[in-house]
């Protein structure tokens, strides 16, 4: 190597060390969202009906310091009713009869068995309210007044708590001779299922329209903002599965009478809406044949977040009652639970609500195969290894053909260097030798492109898996991996372990450094699976070969345990098809002697 490309190797590695040095002893600060209240009432649309109410509460005023106290300050606020399943806990409010409260038992926010169990739902006046409405929008002659709003006192009519199979149900008499109820059931998992009538007891015929919709103050704090997952606004509207990013719902064109910037989706049927997180998901799901028109909106002067499901007018008649039903799903996002609503439930392609990427013909099945080796063996670490056993097992073929054709040309490379001695600076000459002579040997220099090209987007396919999956989340292995969702734990700081000070912190520049046990492993695998094969002739190329596994190292140090598991259990397990496929073409890869003559110094090549 010359002295103008080492210099330009030294001075890219001193910047590259500068740049992580300054981003460790200077962090950039996190943004600070401001959140302003607002109190908003109906406005009167185009065409003269009123649109769903605000989700606001009017007049609201909590003094507290910490998110928590914010918290606990809005729930005490009114009268409530307890939820209380063996996966979820929470209550409603009486007031608006808002589904608000809802924590996920069976999940903690951390790995520490003391940490607090996982918040979905908050009500208003919390740091980051999120809460399910339901309500009816005046038609005709009916005026706002006489429909229940968001502030709406409700009543316990029946039901004393809200438990599987002992569903309750409120009431509000608006004096004018419409009685209006809501009942609300919830299954064994996180399916609530919510009944509005109204009864019409005048002599005259009303005409009113339900609705549901989901309110998020704000956007989530624990947004990821990688381009790997959607997280935002999902909705589905017949074949037809719309992604919509928090910042791109600012920018739909302003409505007036809305009051903020709206997007509306007419649906005929088969479809749903809500919100998804990266691994917690609310959706509004009126039934399969029933059309309604889908809203998605963002009101700014309250940095709020609608997602709205509006219903046909319901003409009611004098001394009847009108009746709307819909489904509330307020939960984690597990593939068996979400198969089983869209199998057995009716939910038209519920499993979309998971986000699988363009390569969703890999991923489904990839995870289909992983959950159900999961279910047998009981460790998706073991798992993982199992399922690249069997990813190498199918493109084993395709591998034996490659390690065939490079253990041929192996056997070639005498005739390859006598090839290049005759033809010299000739190269079209020695293009032409070299075609002959793969001709003549029946050799395909291509093959040994087809396995990497085809770990590539199964590769990636794994990654999409493992990063979006809730069921990889906190999920152990053996050791100190205890979650495989996350970067390998140990440090080389510490001496993974060995002295008694704790690693850098996960995702710092730091951490990216002096990585954990795994990414050596990986790096030592990549390493051994080159040394099957001698250094490239040419000196660039051998210094690009020598580097490569440790860049890869370091690379894949911060990805998640269970990917660079996949890629260490694939490594050994391309090493022994490789070796015994070349020795059983004759050839006998000298594996002691390459990684002896890597250790051994290279002559300075003559400019």
């Amino acid at each position: 190597m010359d002295d103008q490309n080492k210099n330009l190797i030294l001075a890219t590695a001193l910047s590259f060390l500068v740049i992580m040095v300054w981003f460790f002893i200077f962090p950039p600060e996190e943004p600070v969202q401001q959140v302003a209240n607002e109190a908003t009432t109906s406005q009167p649309a185009a065409d003269g009906t009123v649109l769903p109410p605000s989700a606001g509460l009017e007049g609201s005023t909590i003094e507290a310091t910490t998110p928590q106290e914010l918290r606990e300050t809005a729930l005490a606020a009114g009268d409530r009713i307890t939820i209380e399943t063996p996966r979820v806990e929470g209550s409603i409010s009486l007031t608006g009869g808002r589904i608000d409260d809802l924590s996920l038992k069976d999940y903690r926010e951390t790995l520490n068995e003391e940490s607090d169990i996982v918040t979905l739902f908050s009500p208003v006046g919390s740091a980051h309210g999120y809460y399910a409405l339901y309500g009816w929008v005046p038609g005709g002659n009916l005026t706002f007044d006489q429909v229940p709003s968001a502030n709406t006192a409700w009543n316990l009519e029946s039901g004393s708590e809200l438990t599987v199979g002992s569903p309750v149900t409120l009431k509000w008499d608006n004096g004018a001779g419409l009685i209006f109820r809501r009942t609300i059931a919830i299954d064994e998992n996180y399916m609530f299922d919510v009944t509005q009538t109204v009864e019409n007891t005048t002599n005259a015929p009303i005409r009113a329209y339900p609705y549901s919709m989901l309110v998020r103050h704000g956007e989530p704090t624990d947004l990821k903002n990688f381009f790997i997952l959607h997280e935002g606004i999902i909705r589905q509207s017949g074949e037809e599965l719309t992604e919509i990013d928090y910042d791109d719902v600012q920018d739909f064109d302003i409505d007036t009478a809305e009051r903020g910037h709206v997007e509306k989706e007419a649906s005929a049927g088969n479809g749903w809406i809500g919100f998804t997180d990266h691994y917690w998901m609310s959706a509004l799901i009126p039934d399969a044949s029933q059309p309604f028109e889908s809203v998605t909106k963002y009101v700014p002067g309250s940095d709020r977040y609608h997602t709205e499901m509006r219903l046909p007018v319901m003409e009611i008649a004098a001394g009847t009652t009108g009746k709307a039903h819909t489904q509330l799903y307020a939960g984690a996002k597990e593939w068996d639970t979400i198969r089983t609503y869209q199998r057995d439930g009716g939910v038209y392609k519920f499993l979309d609500s998971i986000d699988w990427g363009w390569f969703f013909f890999l991923t489904k099945p990839i995870f289909a195969v992983l959950h159900w080796l999961n279910t047998i063996i009981g460790n998706m670490g073991w798992s993982i290894i199992v399922l690249t056993l069997l990813i190498k097992a199918l493109l084993l073929p395709l591998a034996y053909k490659s390690y065939v054709s490079m253990a041929k040309m192996k056997e070639l490379q005498p005739e390859m260097e006598k090839l290049k001695e005759s033809a010299g600076d000739d190269r079209q000459k020695m293009q032409q030798g070299m075609m002959k002579l793969y001709k003549d040997n029946k050799v395909n220099p291509a093959a040994g492109c087809l396995p990497i090209l085809m770990q590539i987007p199964i590769f990636f396919s794994l990654y999409k898996v493992i990063f979006v999956t809730l069921e990889l989340r906190h999920a152990p292995w053996v050791g100190w991996i205890k979650d495989l969702s996350a970067p390998d734990s140990s440090s080389l700081l510490n001496l993974w372990g060995i002295l008694p000070f704790a690693g850098p912190e996960p995702g710092s520049i730091m951490a990216l450094i002096f990585i954990g046990i795994l990414p050596l492993i990986l790096g030592v695998s990549m390493w051994l699976q080159q040394k099957l094969n001698p250094a490239p002739t040419d000196p660039t190329q051998a210094m690009i070969f020598a580097w490569m596994p440790w860049v890869f190292m370091f690379m894949l140090g911060s990805f998640a345990s269970g990917l660079v598991l996949y890629w260490i259990a694939n490594n050994v397990i391309t090493f022994v098809q490789q070796y015994a496929i070349m020795r059983s073409q004759g050839y006998k890869p000298d594996l002691f002697g390459n990684i002896k003559s890597s250790f051994k110094r290279k002559p300075k090549v003559e400019e």
